[in-house]
């Protein structure tokens, strides 16, 4: 066999049907499209609702945008530590995973100063707020910014 001699299965290719060439072709007068209306005359613009305000019109027009490289962090506030921890304690992201205190598994871990610290922590993190960093530091506690683990 060669390349030329190659043939679609019998049955498998039929012929285009002809629109709109006469009653006795099968498919004349209205060609397939129905009776009267616009869709029987002309085109309508795409994603034309027959009047209807169309959903891109329905839709508010937000501002801004969101950054493809934006960093999601797991938070944990100052109140969260103060109940978990006691004097002296060193507190790091996988210390916050394992007794619950931060949700998003594989997330980088951001410390934020909501509320009062009394206990001296030595506190390991990917990001602080500079309330917490204020509020660490005056209970005599330490802050280390560690780096986000490669690839997460």
């Amino acid at each position: 066999m060669k390349l030329h001699e190659l043939r679609p299965a019998p049955g498998a290719r039929r012929p285009r049907r002809r629109k709109g060439r006469g009653i006795a072709a099968g498919k004349g007068k209205t060609a397939g499209r129905g009776t009267k209306g616009t869709g029987a005359r002309g085109r309508m613009p795409a994603g034309f609702e027959g009047g209807q305000m169309p959903l891109q019109r329905r839709l508010p027009k937000l501002p801004g945008f969101t950054p493809r490289n934006r960093v999601e962090y797991a938070t944990v506030n100052l109140a969260r530590l103060q109940g978990a921890f006691a004097d002296g304690d060193e507190v790091t992201p996988e210390v916050l995973r394992a007794r619950g205190l931060v949700r998003r598994g594989a997330a980088p871990v951001k410390v934020l100063g909501n509320g009062d610290l009394t206990v001296r922590l030595d506190v390991s993190a990917h990001a602080f707020s500079r309330s917490a960093r204020r509020k660490i530091e005056a209970a005599d506690g330490r802050v280390r910014v560690t780096p986000p683990r490669p690839g997460a």
